[in-house]
């Protein structure tokens, strides 16, 4: 017989493989990283590593642990929370308190953020602990946590509604308004939700105001411009809207001098329910040869073409296009790199696709704070990213308004 060397308890676990295999070892490292960073930050809060002793640089002192479940993306881990007590600004000691792992935190905030997603869509909370098993893992959630989730979210929309605009360097402001369907008395209806989105100096777009609104009417567009203006927002240089004649007012209004475009896209259907079934293609090709010419000159040039012919085909295009006046063209007092960008309120397609493709599998929402609240937590988690303007590198040829 052969002699072993090995002495009791150094053999190796041999680890149980299977289906779990890749998601257990995961989590086992998520705890051990979850340890390492707030080992770190106590460290950081005491002045000083585990038993170093460093005189009066210390700023207190661990005493044991305690267990911590927290549900991640890969299901719930259990940690070993460290405890400790500090000194404060005015000398007195207090128990620690990390930020990293919150006090009563029991799930980090991208599994909040799919619970929120899940829950405003419409689903209760059996249904949300259904959807996701895979994520929780059998971790603690109940209505009370859910409740509270809601709650905490409408407070931040609050907060962010409310919140001062004076350092926002805004350029451009996009304008418009679009129409989920809401369960209200039982019964599902449209209702218009009035959404401002800001261009900065270096091209970033920003959500600066979103509202829910009794009708597009010029009242509440005021409402919209006033809440702006009070909130210290400066006059933006050009204003793209969709025409909302209560809207036109209430930027003059209150920005005397702001340029506005009208949105071509919007135009455009205004004038093809002018025109005969039969002449809407040859009416929309004419159109957009206009509109989409590469040149100052070339845009004037097919504008008069377009003029003379469909005031004897169908005058009553002309009075339409007549109607928007210069506001229509304004875009070509711009860098032409940015033509493209300004001439429609797309700009705020972006925002309606993402809303729209994660309740397009519902009639529709449960209530109208759902609404707001969902659209938000897409803001606030990136799950809506909004992209640079078309052209932002040429944004420094736009001169802060005076």
């Amino acid at each position: 017989m052969e002699h072993c060397t090995k002495k009791p308890g150094e053999e190796k676990e041999v680890p149980a493989f299977g289906p779990d295999s890749i998601e257990l070892a995961m989590r086992l490292r998520i705890r051990d990283t979850i340890e390492e960073l707030v080992q770190q930050e106590l460290e950081s809060a005491l002045g000083a590593v585990k038993s170093a002793r460093v005189g009066e640089t210390r700023q207190g002192y661990r005493h044991g642990t305690r267990e911590r479940t927290l549900t991640t993306s890969l299901g719930p881990t259990t940690i070993a929370m460290p405890r400790a007590r500090v000194r404060d600004g005015e000398g007195t000691r207090a128990e620690w308190r990390s930020e990293t792992v919150r006090r009563y935190q029991r799930r980090t905030t991208r599994v909040d953020e799919a619970i929120l997603g899940v829950y405003l869509a419409g689903s209760n909370t059996r249904r949300i602990k259904g959807a996701l098993a895979p994520l929780l893992r059998g971790g603690p959630l109940s209505k009370d946590a859910v409740s509270r989730l809601v709650g905490r979210l409408r407070e931040d929309f609050e907060t962010w509604r409310a919140r001062d605009l004076v350092d926002e360097d805004i350029r451009y402001v996009f304008m418009d308004g679009w129409y989920p369907k809401v369960r209200i008395g039982g019964r599902r209806e449209r209702v218009p939700v009035l959404v401002t989105l800001g261009v900065r100096a270096n091209g970033d777009r920003v959500v600066l105001d979103m509202r829910l609104v009794g009708e597009e009417s010029a009242a509440s567009w005021a409402e919209v411009v006033a809440s702006l203006v009070a909130r210290h927002l400066a006059r933006p240089v050009l204003a793209v809207i969709d025409g909302n004649p209560g809207l036109c007012s209430a930027l003059r209004s209150h920005w005397p001098g702001i340029a506005l475009q009208r949105c071509t896209a919007h135009k455009l259907r205004n004038l093809q329910a002018k025109a005969p079934a039969r002449l809407r293609e040859e009416l929309t090709e004419d159109y957009r040869r206009m509109i989409y010419a590469e040149t100052v000159a070339a845009v004037e040039h097919e504008r008069a073409r377009f003029t003379k012919k469909w005031q004897l085909r169908c005058p009553a295009v002309v009075e339409s296009l007549k109607e928007a006046g210069h506001d229509l063209f304004t875009f070509l007092r711009f860098p032409p790199s940015q033509w493209k960008a300004l001439r429609t309120t797309n700009a705020l397609e972006r925002i309606n696709e993402e809303f729209r493709r994660r309740t397009k599998t519902q009639a529709s929402l449960p209530g109208q704070d759902a609404v707001l609240l969902l659209l938000f937590g897409l803001l606030r988690s990136g799950q809506v990213k909004l992209r640079a303007l078309v052209g932002y590198q040429d944004m420094g040829q736009v001169k802060k308004a005076a």
